[in-house]
């Protein structure tokens, strides 16, 4: 059942105009092991109360492009395009070239390192950070670019090969940032050309000295909705913590995506009209703010030959 009307905001004019074409990269429809608010085919109908452009769907535990092509009767008629990936973690074999090859050339559009098995991840959920629980035991266990000599390993750089030929998006996931930095070294040697770091300052825990040199290797930067809406009471941070990053790194390699689906927050275009509103009331101007939510995400998406 598609999401009732009265579940949905409205969306100021002003808002609007600015929201309009947007594309999330960072979509948590389901399913998924962990509860979630709206399916994938909802997630399209959600996105069109902004005139979205796209929405990437992503899951910690599974290939989302078969979810896809499962939903595709569905989806035919639906407004906004829905795009798949695949994450690198337990469940679908880590470093896995196989499911990387079958999810990128059935037309899958991201690979996402290791997120919920990568060792940085483990730490800090261990330790208390905020991060949801599975409805089920996984029984995950961690994966790493490395293999046992230190060195990014021979599967690691198979993935790669597979998102170079490909010309898809690979996001550095919930690495540390050494193995972001090696992971990243790989991938600007082998030509891919679409580079994405994830919640920086969650679970990641980069400072500006990475940043500035994961962006060597031409990546963007992505800040989540879900970090800064005020009813993610787990997270919490003021707007102005994203508005003095955009400050440090730039409009032009900065992306804004929403993180959002899980059952509980909003929903993922209700946490657009917040935060970009948000922004707009702290004076980021219009044109930075749709190089954000617009250009750079498309590019990344590979809807774009460049950030225009």
């Amino acid at each position: 059942m598609l999401l009732a009307a009265e579940d949905a905001k409205p969306v100021p004019p002003a808002v609007l105009k600015v929201l309009n074409g947007a594309v999330d990269l960072h979509c948590h429809s389901g399913p998924s092991p962990f509860p979630r608010r709206l399916n994938h085919v909802e997630a399209s109908y959600d996105g069109a109360r902004i005139g979205m452009r796209a929405i990437l769907v992503k899951s910690h535990h599974h290939n989302t492009v078969m979810d896809l092509l499962a939903m595709s009767t569905w989806l035919a008629d639906a407004p906004t395009p829905v795009y798949g990936g695949i994450a690198l973690n337990s469940e679908i074999g880590g470093m896995n070239r196989s499911a990387v090859a079958m999810s990128l050339r059935m037309g899958g559009r991201c690979v996402w390192a290791p997120t919920t098995c990568a060792r940085q991840h483990i730490d800090h959920h261990h330790h208390g950070g905020q991060f949801p629980a599975a409805g089920v035991d996984l029984l995950e266990s961690e994966v790493s670019v490395f293999d046992a000599s230190g060195a990014v390993s021979a599967d690691t750089e198979a993935v790669v090969d597979i998102v170079a030929e490909t010309d898809t998006l690979l996001t550095g996931g919930h690495l540390d940032v050494e193995s972001m930095k090696a992971l990243f070294e790989v991938a600007q040697r082998k030509g891919v050309r679409r580079l994405l770091v994830q919640h920086p300052d969650f679970i990641i825990g980069a400072s500006e000295e990475d940043i500035e040199e994961l962006m060597r290797f031409g990546a963007y930067i992505e800040h989540e909705i879900a970090m800064y809406h005020p009813e993610v009471t787990a997270i919490g941070w003021p707007v102005e913590q994203l508005v003095n990053w955009i400050d440090r790194v730039g409009p032009e390699r900065t992306v804004i995506s929403s993180d959002l689906g899980q059952q509980g927050n909003p929903l993922p275009v209700d946490g657009y009209i917040y935060l970009i509103g948000a922004l707009l009331d702290h004076g980021v101007p219009e044109k930075d703010i749709r190089r954000m939510i617009a250009a750079n995400p498309a590019f990344l998406l590979g809807l774009e030959e460049a950030p225009e």
